[in-house]
């Protein structure tokens, strides 16, 4: 049988296992897991970090490093057992027959060599290509990947791209030698949830296009959606429930899938109403999986002396569905549709007093015009323009757009990290707007403090835990003894939910999730009145977003702090927020409530903001809207309305208005403002983006 031939299973992964070895011991890393991709067909793998995700992609690819081997079971690709091939044969598969994308753009291009070099080099080695034909075809796929001017893009450096152009290259890199399976591992975590949108809507055409099977690595339930047929979840190096995206999504089988559910906010839910449900516990390390079931100490169902017995649990097919199945002994007799029992309701907090107001701030950068070698004319970025806005005690206030729409360029003046061009910040009736944080009194630092959004760089890796703390205690004069100030640093800690014996902990020893939660009692160690929270959930896994959201909330509740939360994920936004403040490229172009901003009317770039947020309910139907083209840059804005290169709705403005003048700021109902050209008319027609569909 010739390989054309071949119509079976494109990836059959049949009861792989895969450990890791160091001097101490054997790690199973990945265990009695089993996966069939078909032709044509699109399969995510979802579960948190450390699951084994990753470790599946890396053993399809043969590409385990010198710890890591298959211990157990076989990966068929085309019927070929690809553990049984030389070097040479899977040389010739990778990268032609095969092809993986990551994470990280840059990972994957060399910042040394032009974009189109790069391109042609993989039909060049794969196909023999002759270099004129590589040309052309490089330039057909980056046409594919509907980048603007491909001749421009092939002869640009990577640094010379933005980060979603980047990620478009490595798909077009990818796609060179039309391989028969693609893997995709989480190719859209770092980017714009716009973009993220426009990147996926990319992988599925191009799969349809190009007939490629997927392998879809992912921890967003959203995305796999959206972009795939069939799903697994995975967790703890184990596959818990695979099946249908129908059947996973509406008849899950399994207590994990249950629980990963109820840790996101889906529309509508109201976040004292209906708490987010967190997973209790911890993910087992890989070395100190419970006996039995992996899911047994974290589970709602757990049965003693039935779910921990010694033996390994297997999958069992679920009866009438497609391929469904599920790895819990259970599963038959819970009951699935019970209604999940509520966590103690909360009370919101009364929205109290102004803390904080803006007036007209701007914030512009003036930059040398010829970066690399300074001198000459200089540029002006306008980073924020004409910013205005209260916010109140108890209040939560989301700040949401793209990169480079000036979010954190805010947040900076605010701390004080930066001075403002023109315009006022007032706080406790203070202006502070021209005060540098080294000219602040303790007060008012004390007062404004941030979350950041990755836990890793905001720790000192060479200081406890507790000193840490202590450290900000000391900076900000709580507490006179050293003993007082450890006291309230282990109530600190009580306050994050984190044990007191972590005071002794490295940041090393913690999870994303736990340092995560020591930033969070840094920042409320002044008893803060405004934290701005800067992207503080997206580096952690959903389970461990619904406990930190949770945390925020409780504490914003306890303190009456007022939280600035800056954020591109808008189901957490909404789920979150009292007010949206919806920026693009340092406008504000919509303020208002959260029932306001989430509803028609809507500011053109919040319509187009929405559609893009992938939710992961097969109940909701969305108006489809991919922005075209790149966020133009801050040092060269298209004039007019700043968002009139990629709207949607200019079209229906008369005179070319968009194009000349900058709008003006209107308010469309009590305390909900926009600022677009539209006429009331048009605006009064729009729809809601996000529909639940009846039933």
């Amino acid at each position: 049988m010739t390989e054309q031939d071949y119509d079976g299973p494109i990836l059959e992964i049949d009861q792989l296992s895969i450990s890791f070895f160091t001097r101490l011991r054997e790690i199973p890393a990945v265990m009695d897991f089993s996966v069939t991709v078909q032709p044509g067909e699109a399969v995510g793998l979802v579960g948190e970090s450390g699951c084994g995700k990753s470790t599946v992609a890396l053993g399809v690819m043969q590409d385990l490093g010198k710890n890591g081997r298959v211990v157990g079971g076989s990966i068929k690709f085309k019927g070929q057992d690809l553990g049984q091939m030389s070097m040479e044969e899977l040389r010739n598969i990778r990268g032609s027959e095969i092809a993986m994308i990551y994470q990280e753009p840059m990972a994957s291009l060399n910042p040394a060599m032009k974009i189109g070099k790069q391109l042609m080099e993989v039909p060049m080695i794969h196909q023999n290509m002759s270099q004129s034909d590589a040309y052309d075809r490089a330039l057909q796929v980056v046409t594919d990947v509907k980048l603007p001017d491909p001749k421009r893009i092939l002869n640009s450096y990577p640094h010379q791209l933005s980060g979603g152009q980047q990620q478009r290259i490595v798909i077009a890199m990818a796609l060179m030698s039309e391989p028969s399976l693609l893997i995709l591992d989480e190719p859209t975590t770092a980017l714009d949830v716009t973009v993220e949108a426009a990147v996926v809507e990319l992988v599925k055409d191009l799969g349809k296009k190009y007939g490629t099977s997927m392998l879809f690595i992912s921890h967003n339930l959203g995305l796999v959606l959206e972009t795939c047929d069939r799903i697994c979840v995975m967790y703890s190096g184990e596959a818990v429930e695979t099946g249908s995206i129908e059947d996973v999504f509406d008849k899950m089988q399994h207590p994990y899938t249950q629980a990963l559910f109820r840790s996101i906010p889906l529309p509508g839910a109201d976040k004292n109403a209906r708490p987010l449900v967190a997973i209790p516990g911890n993910f087992p390390l890989p070395h100190e999986r419970p006996n039995g079931c992996n899911f047994g100490p974290r589970c709602d169902y757990f049965e003693a002396g039935r779910c921990d017995e010694d033996t390994r649990i297997r999958m069992a097919p679920v009866e009438g569905d497609d391929r469904h199945a599920s790895r819990c002994l259970k599963f038959n007799e819970i009951d699935w549709a019970a209604p999940l029992a509520l966590a103690q309701t909360k009370t919101k907090g009364e929205i109290g007093e102004v803390v904080l107001s803006m007036k007209n701030l701007k914030k512009y950068y003036e930059v040398a015009a010829n970066a690399m070698f300074g001198g000459g004319e200089t540029k002006v970025v306008k980073a924020n323009e004409t910013l205005s806005f209260e916010a109140r005690e108890s209040e939560t206030l989301a700040i949401v757009g793209e990169s480079g729409c000036g979010k954190s360029t805010f947040a900076k003046v605010l701390m004080g990290l930066e001075t403002a061009t023109e315009g006022t910040i007032t706080m406790n009736g203070k202006d502070i707007q021209d005060v540098p944080i080294e000219s602040r009194d303790t007060k008012t630092i004390a007062d404004v403090q941030m979350v950041f959004q990755n836990p890793f760089d905001t720790l000192n890796p060479s200081m406890t835990v507790g000193r840490q703390i202590i450290r900000a205690l000391e900076i900000f004069k709580i507490g006179n003894t050293e003993a007082e100030r450890r006291q309230r640093m282990l109530e600190l800690l009580d306050l994050v939910k984190l044990p007191r014996e972590f005071a002794d902990r490295m940041p090393r020893q913690l999870s994303g999730g736990q340092k995560q939660r020591v930033g969070i009692a840094r920042a409320f160690a002044g008893d803060a009145r405004i934290v701005v929270a800067d992207e503080p959930v997206s580096a952690l896994d959903v389970s461990v977003q619904a406990a930190v959201t949770d945390l925020l909330m409780e504490i914003q509740r306890e303190h009456k702090t007022t939280l600035l939360f800056i954020s591109h994920d808008l189901s957490i936004v909404r789920y979150l927020s009292d007010r949206v403040m919806v920026m693009y490229l340092g406008h504000v172009v919509e303020l208002g409530t959260t029932d306001q901003v989430f509803s028609p009317p809507y500011h053109p770039y919040t319509e187009a903001l929405l559609s893009a947020v992938p939710i992961a309910d097969t109940s909701i139907q969305k108006k489809h809207i991919v922005l075209e083209g790149d966020i133009p840059s801050a040092m060269n804005p298209p004039p007019g309305c700043p968002f009139q290169t990629r709207c949607g709705w200019k079209s229906q403005v008369p005179n070319g208005l968009c194009d000349k003048e900058v709008p003006p700021v209107r308010q469309l109902a009590e305390g909900h403002q926009v600022k677009c050209h539209l006429s009331d008319e048009k605006l009064a027609e729009m729809e809601p983006v996000i529909k639940i569909a009846a039933e």
